[in-house]
């Protein structure tokens, strides 16, 4: 028999080996990814998705906003630099930050004034310590664009035009120091506690000084210095 004389399939199925073609057009073939693009194009749509959750319009329309060197209608500057002026040491300095620079880096990258030490850079240590105002503050936790308008007092600025300042004095008398690193703050913290505290105790300064650490371990010769300075520094009150 020839092949043009056989029976139909008792399926109703014909005999064809052309493919067949899709139903619709949700069955048609989709572009190959590679591995790179899938990857990029799932972290793009995490990131969206997660601004868009927590801080919604707000992040899209920064996003969005040309770097400025002045202040925005909303009273925003940056994220570029922008021009700050302190007062350290009664000298007035500008200088040209991000708003995101802390007081300390100010001082150390843009002003050379190393005194200050970046140990922690969390606010703990006490490394850092520096005058605002009169009063102790950790650099390090300060922006320097907040510090605008404040009187500034560096380790630097402390010392006289000759000799040491008692604080300083009664630290070397007392062996208050080891390695020196965390002195500088040490002094700074000592000195604004002594300035407002009118009668210093052994006691009240365990306390008073919780702010600094000293890996060292000199806490005896910090707070013997302390109410030695203090001699000088309120004309015999300790």
């Amino acid at each position: 028999m020839s092949s043009h004389d056989e029976k139909p399939r008792a399926d109703g199925a014909e005999d064809s080996e052309e493919p067949k073609k899709p139903r619709d057009a949700k069955e048609a073939k989709v572009p190959d990814l590679s591995r790179r693009q899938f990857i990029k194009g799932a972290g793009m749509a995490s990131v969206a998705a997660s601004a868009g959750a927590l801080l919604g319009e707000q992040v899209l329309k920064a996003a969005s906003l040309p770097k400025t060197d002045s202040p925005a209608p909303g009273g925003v500057v940056g994220p570029g630099e922008v021009p700050v002026t302190l007062k350290i040491n009664g000298k007035m300095h500008q200088m040209n930050i991000e708003p995101r620079v802390t007081l300390l880096d100010a001082l150390r990258n843009s002003l050379d004034m190393t005194g200050s030490k970046k140990v922690c850079d969390r606010g703990t240590c006490g490394a850092c310590t520096v005058h605002m105002d009169g009063r102790a503050v950790y650099s390090c936790s300060t922006l320097a664009i907040d510090a605008q308008g404040h009187e500034i007092l560096t380790i630097e600025g402390l010392e006289p035009a000759e000799g040491l300042h008692p604080m300083s004095r009664a630290f070397w008398d007392n062996d208050a120091q080891q390695c020196g690193f965390c002195t500088p703050g040490f002094v700074m913290a000592c000195a604004a506690y002594v300035d407002h505290e009118a009668n210093p105790t052994y006691e009240g300064l365990q306390k008073s000084l919780g702010g600094n650490l000293c890996r060292c371990g000199t806490y005896m010769g910090v707070r013997q210095a302390v109410l030695d300075a203090a001699k000088s520094m309120k004309g015999g009150r300790a």
